[in-house]
């Protein structure tokens, strides 16, 4: 008689597998972790690894599928809980930049992860998901200054938070808070806002 699966506890654990992954993942670096390193993170058996995901590949394109999504939802959620384009712009920046290691692990894994999908076609797949996903809310964001030029506008921001990220990473003991306010007072002139006071 086959197994009976619970789809609530198989989604829990998937999660939890794609989380061990990610730790592996930052800790290891992409080229470097093997389903073993994984396997051995998540307490489970490289066999589990291959029910749930199929292959390494596969495991790893749907972390980046999960902790990208992440950001977007956190992001967006924030976005439209602000109550004001000024709260808008303080809750895009705080989940660009949302503590020290989140960020550096964040980041870490992102960028490590976009050097693989310049070489695998499904893992470029992910990447241009995730980038059709921030561009949304970078668009909505890009919005705050007016509708002519949005667009433009959109992929500055993207750019300024990529390369602000990237110096972040660089950046032997980064200052959260001095990287929100570059951030702010580069977003605020991207709209064509005057300086915070």
């Amino acid at each position: 008689m086959a197994r009976r699966v619970n789809p609530i506890q198989d989604r829990a654990r998937r999660a939890a597998l794609e989380r061990a992954a990610y730790f592996a993942i930052y800790e290891r670096g992409y080229a470097d972790v093997t389903l073993a390193d994984i396997a051995r993170h998540a307490g489970v058996s490289k066999g589990t690894l291959a029910y749930h995901f199929g292959s390494r590949a596969g495991l790893l394109a749907a972390v980046m599928r999960r902790f990208t999504r992440t950001v977007t939802v956190a992001t967006r959620r924030a976005l439209r809980q602000a109550p004001s384009p000024e709260a808008k712009l303080r809750s895009y920046v705080d989940n660009q930049f949302y503590g020290v290691e989140n960020t550096r692990r964040f980041y870490t894994v992102s960028l490590d992860f976009l050097a693989a999908a310049t070489r695998d076609p499904e893992l470029m797949a992910v990447q241009r998901d995730f980038l059709r996903e921030t561009l949304a809310l970078d668009l909505e964001l890009a919005r705050l200054g007016g509708e002519e030029g949005a667009g433009e506008r959109a992929r500055l921001l993207r750019a300024l938070v990529e390369g602000l990220s990237v110096r972040f990473l660089a950046d032997p003991e980064p200052d959260l808070g001095a990287y929100r306010a570059e951030c702010l007072r580069g977003l605020r002139a991207l709209l064509g806002w005057p300086p915070a006071r």
